[in-house]
């Protein structure tokens, strides 16, 4: 009898005060049998009722034959166990919403190897039957019009591999994993054609809708698979070093001593292959706080690795001697049907390739599908083992944001799509920029309504829209201080305009690692165009406009503070439209930081040099009109420069101009310019006063600061001169 099973709840289920976190669920079987109540305190699977504790995996778990399929669809509704008609009406209320709050808690590190291990435990015990999909609980309510996301797992089969991101991808996600009990032989071809019966009806029911297919390992093959198999379905695939390089894994030539091994010996098989899938360090350092003192950490780490070795004598009952045999030939088979078809493959793909993976030759791996799939992105993380997803990393969900992948249609769009930042992710970028913070000890200053200048951002409207325009340092160096600073002292997220090319991929790192171009992407850079200006302002936005762009960016010699903008106005009658205010601003500090050693001039007079630059700007994008002058006419490069003992960054924001009330700008011409001159000239302003004032802090030499911060202040609180 094909069986439909409750779902465990949660108390992120309550909606209603009248609500309890704890309630009654209705649920009855798929062929329309008796129905059964179980209490928020149960899971049924295959029609066991067991209780947990707070570890339970509560989930929606369907029949994977396809008799029972259409019946099972009808029957709950692709959500993050979100039910139709089985489940009283009060419960169904729509809670989802169009925006997560800034700097929400995700969830990730709070998890581990250890929770899954406890979670894999359970979820096999009532095991038996086909394959099934389930929606873990701790992925709650998604926002709405939140794409599917279905992942596909290794060779454990147990679907638990998301662990340390569930609650992450439970927020932009409808969630599904697929589970394949430990003692089903369903082969490849079943496999595939399972999943694409998933894949085909969702499609169906929502066919502007991308849908996500995260495969880890042998489900990277059954991605491959059913991606070929279906181009005309939009997909995005992740793969987590994908098995289809098993024809090349080192551990081959041991399946035949797998095959020999006595049974007696097969329990002590499971701690030789977590070392070899994994790397224990990784795995045991994915809930210490980073920022811990040493020898706190080295506590905390040899705790988890303690707790966790008694866990993995698990292993050898989720994946038994008798399984094991069969998922390595299954791997064979999936290994060569998804190679075999990789030029039919379509869809979107992000490989992440973990350097120390010790099963596959994974790096290699993601360079040779990079070359073969016609959209491939390729992310390395050189120091973590084969069970990526389960080691201490970057969170699934911030590198998806990061490769431009999360959409909710058929096309991105960036004001739309953008999920803000979580506190882990600002953590981690704050982290990632931690030599520049240290470095440059920004100090922030801004203008009052009444012309007072005061230390901080207290004179920045935080209403919007506000459209905050300035002077950009060589190589955009004052970016990432500014949004930190919006970000900690007013939670207000700055959207800044950003060259495409710095998020189009054109840029990335030729490692393919998680980079600072990433990193912009995660906290909200968007590309430079007006359809984006206009769509940010009218969702009353605080937009970040640099009128110099790369001419400013990239400026010359000699060039130092030069504020570089285009002759005509491009930003002002977009402001009155909207009502904006305006906030120009200086940043002063480049010339603290680095030293200038070749410019563009220097470099166009090297022969390999110059054809190299000239060849990266054959199909430049475009973002104005190349009739206007230098500004829209700059070449992209890199300068060559040295550090030098770091200064200090400063920041003026000058008094907000209002635009509201101002609709004359929006017809005259003229009257347009004359404001926009009016700004330009306030950013010159605010440059000279800081290149004056600069002279008068105390703590402008780093090692005054490295002296203060250590006895007295966090970084942000150190003194500067009197404004």
């Amino acid at each position: 009898m094909a069986s439909f099973v409750s779902f465990q709840t949660s108390p992120c289920y309550v909606i209603n005060s009248d609500i309890k976190s704890r309630f009654r669920v209705r649920v009855q079987s798929s062929d329309g049998g008796d129905s059964m109540t179980l209490s928020s305190a149960s899971v049924a699977v295959n029609g066991n009722v067991f209780t947990e504790g707070k570890e339970q995996i509560g989930a929606v778990l369907t029949n994977g034959g396809t008799e029972g399929k259409s019946k099972n669809r009808n029957l709950y509704d692709g959500g993050n166990s979100k039910f139709k008609s089985t489940v009283k009406t009060k419960l169904t209320k729509d809670v989802a919403s169009d925006e997560l709050e800034l700097l929400w808690d995700d969830g990730y590190g709070t998890k581990s190897v250890r929770d899954y291990l406890d979670g894999a435990m359970k979820i096999i015990k009532p095991d038996g039957g086909p394959p099934r999909w389930f929606c873990p609980v701790e992925c709650g309510q998604p926002l709405r019009d939140a794409p599917l996301l279905l992942f596909l797992p290794g060779l454990d089969g147990v679907g638990l591999g998301l662990t340390l991101h569930h609650k992450a991808l439970g927020k932009a996600f409808e969630v599904r994993c697929l589970h394949i009990p430990v003692f089903d032989r369903t082969p490849f071809e079943g496999l595939v054609k399972f999943v694409e019966e998933t894949l085909r009806l969702e499609h169906a029911s929502s066919p502007n809708k991308p849908i996500y297919v995260v495969g880890d390992s042998f489900g990277g093959c059954l991605a491959l698979a059913v991606a070929a198999r279906n181009p005309k379905i939009d997909l995005v695939l992740i793969l987590a070093n994908p098995a289809t390089s098993f024809g090349r894994s080192q551990l081959q030539p041991m399946f035949p001593i797998l095959e020999a091994l006595p049974d007696e010996l097969h329990d002590g098989l499971p701690y030789f292959l977590s070392f070899v899938m994994g790397n224990p360090l990784k795995m045991a350092t994915v809930d210490i706080e980073k920022k811990l003192p040493p020898r706190v950490k080295l506590e905390q780490l040899a705790v988890n690795l303690t707790s966790m070795l008694p866990c993995l004598s698990g292993l050898a009952d989720i994946i038994p001697k008798d399984t094991l045999l069969w998922k390595l030939k299954l791997l064979k088979s999936a290994a060569g049907y998804a190679n075999s078809r990789l030029h039919a493959v379509k869809a979107e793909v992000i490989v992440l390739a973990s350097g120390r993976d010790y099963m596959l030759p994974s790096e290699e791996e993601a360079k040779r599908l990079q070359s073969s799939l016609r959209n491939c992105t390729i992310r390395n993380f050189k120091e973590n083992g084969h069970t990526l997803l389960l080691e201490d990393s970057i969170s699934l969900l911030t590198i998806i944001k990061a490769t431009n992948k999360y959409r909710r249609s058929r096309r991105l769009d960036y004001v739309r799509d953008f999920v803000p930042p979580s506190i882990s992710e600002f953590k981690r970028a704050a982290d990632a920029i931690g030599l520049l913070r240290s470095a440059a000890s920004s100090a922030m200053f801004s203008t009052l309504d009444d012309g007072k200048i005061v230390r901080g951002l207290g004179g920045v409207p935080n209403e919007g829209p506000v459209l905050i325009v300035g002077y950009h340092m060589l190589l955009g160096f004052d970016v990432f201080s500014l949004v930190e600073e919006f970000l900690r002292e007013k939670k207000i997220m700055i959207r800044g305009m950003t060259h495409p090319d710095a998020l189009l991929g054109k840029l990335e790192n030729l490692s393919g690692e998680f980079s600072v171009l990433d990193w912009i992407k995660v906290m909200g850079a968007v590309p430079v165009t007006a359809s984006n200006l206009f769509k940010l302002l009218s969702t009353e936005s605080h937009v970040l406009l640099y009128p110099g762009g790369a001419r400013e960016a990239l400026h010359y010699k000699g060039e130092e503070y030069k504020v570089i903008w285009p002759d005509q106005q491009e930003f002002v009658r977009m402001a009155a439209r909207f009502g904006a205010t305006i906030v120009p601003f200086g940043a002063v500090g480049e010339d603290d930081i680095v030293e200038y050693v070749l410019d563009y001039n220097d470099l166009m007079s090297v022969p390999v040099v110059s054809d190299y630059v000239r060849k990266a700007n054959l199909l430049p994008t475009k973002i104005r009109d190349e009739t206007k002058g230098e500004v829209a006419n700059q070449q992209l490069f890199f300068p060559v420069t040295l550090p030098k003992l770091p200064g200090r960054f400063y920041y003026l924001f000058g008094k907000p101009i209002r635009t509201k009330g101002k609709e004359e700008l929006l017809q005259d011409k003229e009257q347009a310019k004359q404001f926009y001159l009016q700004i330009k000239s306030e950013v010159k302003h605010n440059l000279a006063y800081l290149l004056k004032k600069r002279e008068e802090d105390p703590y402008r030499n780093i090692i005054d600061r490295t002296v203060f911060r250590a006895l007295q202040s966090p970084l942000h609180e150190i003194p500067a001169f009197d404004p």
